[in-house]
C-alpha cells in the first residue's frame, strides 16, 4: 500500500511546492525587476502620499472636476453591518450591479443621471460611459467623448477658458495600445491632475 501512497504523496507536495510557491515567487521576483510600478498597483503619489492609482477610479464628485464612469460598488453599512450601502470604487468589493435592462431600479438611475448630465450641456448627447458602470465598478477612464463633454462644466467651476480645459483633454487621451488594441480613453485621475496643475501655472 505505501508503495501507491508514497509517489501520490511526493506528486502533491512536489507539485505544491513548484506550483504555489516557486512559480509565484518567480513571477513576483521577475515582475519587481522588470515592472516594478505596475506589480505595485500603478500607485500615484503627491507630495510623497499615495493619492491613488492609474487602475482604480475615484468618486469625483465637485463640479471642478472630470467625472469617471458610475460605480455599482457597495460597502457595509456602518450602522448596520447586516446591509450594505452604495460605496463607488470600493476596491475592496469590486463588482457590477448585475441588473437587467428592464430593472425599473437601473431605469430610474439612468434616466435621473442622463437628465442632469442633460441640463449640463444641453446641446451634446451624453456619451454611454457617463451612464452606464464598468463591470468591475472600478474603471478609471472614460472616453474621449465623455471627457469633452464635461468642458463646459469643469471650464465654468474653475473660471477658466473651455478652450484651454479642452485642450488639457486632448494632451490626457490614451490612444489604442500598439495602435489596433481596445479604443483611445482618458484616465480621469491623471486629467484631473493636470487640470489642478494647470490653475498653479
Amino acid at each position: 500500500m505505501l508503495k501507491q501512497i508514497r509517489p501520490a504523496i511526493v506528486m502533491i507536495v512536489a507539485t505544491t511546492v513548484l506550483t504555489g510557491l516557486a512559480y509565484p515567487l518567480a513571477m513576483t521576483g521577475v515582475a519587481q525587476a522588470l515592472f516594478p510600478h505596475q506589480a505595485n498597483g500603478s500607485l500615484v503619489e503627491k507630495d510623497g502620499k499615495v493619492i491613488g492609482s492609474t487602475l482604480i477610479g475615484q468618486n469625483f464628485t465637485a463640479d471642478k472636476y472630470f467625472h469617471g464612469r458610475p460605480s455599482a460598488t457597495t460597502g457595509t453599512d456602518p450602522n448596520d453591518p447586516t446591509k450594505s450601502v452604495s460605496a463607488p470604487y470600493n476596491a475592496a468589493n469590486s463588482g457590477g450591479s448585475n441588473l437587467g435592462p428592464t430593472n425599473s431600479s437601473l431605469i430610474t438611475r439612468i434616466k435621473g443621471d442622463a437628465a442632469t448630465l442633460q441640463a449640463q450641456n444641453p446641446n451634446t448627447p451624453v456619451p454611454i460611459d457617463l451612464l452606464t458602470t464598468s463591470g468591475s465598478g472600478l474603471d478609471p477612464d472614460i472616453s474621449p467623448e465623455a471627457a469633452y463633454f464635461q468642458v463646459p462644466r469643469v471650464a465654468k467651476a474653475r473660471n477658466m477658458d473651455e478652450a484651454k480645459v479642452k485642450s488639457l483633454v486632448e494632451e490626457a487621451i490614451e490612444p489604442r495600445e500598439l495602435g489596433i488594441f481596445g479604443e483611445p480613453v482618458v484616465n480621469v485621475l491623471a486629467l484631473n491632475r493636470a487640470l489642478d496643475a494647470s490653475m498653479t501655472q
